[in-house]
């Protein structure tokens, strides 16, 4: 049963994070949906970490493949939020869409990393995701 709220949290999570991106976009002021183009890293963030383990050969241990791909998630995380300051020091999108989609940000990135540790473990049905 535990599952099943963890389950039921991360998804209540992960919409809050996408309604204030969307939020941020819809804006009276801006009009623009720039700020929507972060739902990409949204998508390209879990898939290293996912394909290290799927050839993890050391389940126990470190292992080279999954800390880069952990790397090159950090990359991807970083650059969902920097594209957001940038877009807001160009003045493309207002300052107001800039903090919204950093707060979505932050819950959208959170929600990820509580889906990796909660169904980590063995003992969880959903241990073929």
């Amino acid at each position: 049963m535990a599952g099943v709220k963890g389950l039921v949290g991360l998804a209540f999570l992960g919409s809050i994070g996408m309604t204030l991106v969307i939020l941020a976009c819809a804006l009276p002021e801006n009009k623009l949906w720039w700020p929507f183009f972060v739902v990409v890293f949204y998508l390209l963030a879990p898939l290293p970490t996912l394909i290290a383990r799927r050839y993890n050969e050391n389940p126990g241990g470190s292992n080279s493949t999954l800390e880069c791909a952990i790397f090159i998630t950090m990359g991807i995380v970083i650059s969902a939020f920097a594209l957001v300051i940038v877009l807001a020091r160009a003045e493309v999108i207002r300052w107001t869409a800039c903090y919204l989609t950093l707060t979505g940000n932050v819950i959208v990135f959170a929600t990820l990393i509580g889906f990796f540790l909660t169904f980590d473990s063995d003992d969880s049905d959903y241990t073929m995701w």
